[in-house]
């Protein structure tokens, strides 16, 4: 008879740099997270600038995370953050890198050689987009990967599967388009989604989603991934997306045809790593006078926006000092109608109290060039540093 009650029994692992906290009854297992992440930013600003509102201290994350299995059937997560939601509900705006709601899913996994996902969540663009933020040296993403260009999260269906030995993963979904305001429960009027396709190959062994080589890892790995998606979105005469879909440079959901496409490519062997990723957006707006255009003819235009930008990173674990060394390069031109291109250098540092669970993190951020036109942005050099803590 007590073999038919719910038994709870709450335990830690001995391994405490990976151990979560999990709540059982045999068949159905609950493990419970968070991440807590803080950090001062400072602005060097350019001439003519002057508001320093930017040199602050932030609560970047105070997020709690479930993730659950019930036998081999079924997996789930949900993963909010509190920090980001009160930011939103405050004035604070919406953050497309760091949303209020993380994660709502669930994945079926009953049919061999396929799961199926179904629910809000990470979509399966960009590997830099699908790196956790807690695994990376760096305050920021690259600012093509931050959300303002193509959505990171949505709500849909994704199909996906792994062959020999998960060193081969393809996966394949359709959503709503319309990005983390999909969870107004709307979808813009135009009623079209969006497809989003990657494949990944990885040798000698599976690859995870992440950029430091904190285990040393004997033998040379390396992942190459491609990804794609498309969306035709015609609005009808008179019709508007939902406010905040568009971004703040009206081009991550556009009424008309966008296409996006990229490859990337990481490695890793004795604790050095490297990552690259490419990213490409083609977008043809249905109105010949889109704001996307910048007051050119169509014979200047060709009827078509391209926006897109590249980053390299090189990164260095030393065991003995606990500490993470990492510089990227990025470039990023938001409308190549338009004046200017960001080009940045940035480097990271990371000391590890205890794992990725207990790190000190600073990142220095250098414009070389900047956007005159769509985006300036009015600094010239920014410093963050701060701490990150994950409770498991």
């Amino acid at each position: 008879m007590l073999k038919k009650l719910v038994v709870v029994l709450v335990l830690v692992s001995a391994n405490s740099s990976l151990a979560q906290l999990s709540i059982t009854n045999g068949d159905h297992n609950l493990e419970i997270s968070g991440l807590i992440s803080s950090y001062y930013n400072y602005r060097v600003l350019d001439s003519g600038y002057y508001d320093k509102s930017s040199n602050r201290f932030k609560l970047r994350d105070a997020q709690i995370q479930l993730e659950g299995r019930y036998k081999n059937t079924f997996e789930y997560e949900f993963q909010i953050d509190f920090a980001d939601l009160i930011a939103g509900a405050t004035g604070g705006g919406f953050d497309a890198e760091n949303p209020g709601l993380m994660d709502a899913y669930v994945v079926y996994k009953g049919i061999p050689f396929l799961s199926i996902k179904a629910g809000y969540g990470k979509n399966p663009y960009s590997r830099t987009s699908n790196v956790p933020f807690m695994y990376s040296p760096y305050w920021q993403r690259p600012e093509m990967c931050r959300g303002d260009l193509f959505s990171r999260r949505d709500i849909g269906v994704t199909l996906m599967s792994s062959f020999w030995k998960q060193r081969i993963d393809l996966i394949a979904g359709m959503y709503n388009g319309l990005g983390e305001i999909s969870l107004g429960g709307k979808n813009d009027a135009s009623g079209t989604p969006e497809f989003i396709g990657r494949a990944q190959f990885a040798y000698p062994s599976r690859y995870r989603f992440q950029d430091i080589d904190t285990r040393i890892t004997p033998i040379p790995m390396f992942v190459i991934g491609a990804n794609g998606r498309y969306t035709n979105k015609v609005l009808p005469a008179g019709e508007y997306f939902p406010t905040g879909s568009q971004g703040p440079y009206l081009m991550k959901v556009i009424s008309g045809q966008k296409t996006g496409y990229g490859i990337d490519f990481s490695c890793q062997y004795m604790g050095f790593s490297a990552q690259f990723e490419i990213q490409q957006f083609i977008m043809r707006p249905d109105n010949e006078a889109s704001v996307l255009f910048r007051g050119t003819d169509k014979d200047f235009n060709k009827g078509y926006v391209r926006s897109g930008g590249y980053y390299g990173q090189l990164n260095y674990f030393h065991k003995k000092m606990k500490t993470i060394f990492s510089v990227r390069y990025e470039s990023f031109n938001i409308n190549d109608l338009a004046d200017g291109e960001l080009q940045r250098v940035s480097g990271a540092i990371a000391y590890q109290i205890k794992g990725f669970d207990a790190m000190v993190k600073a990142q220095y951020f250098h414009n070389l060039k900047a956007e005159t036109d769509v985006d300036p942005l009015g600094w010239s050099d920014q410093f963050r540093v701060g701490f990150q803590y994950a409770f498991k």
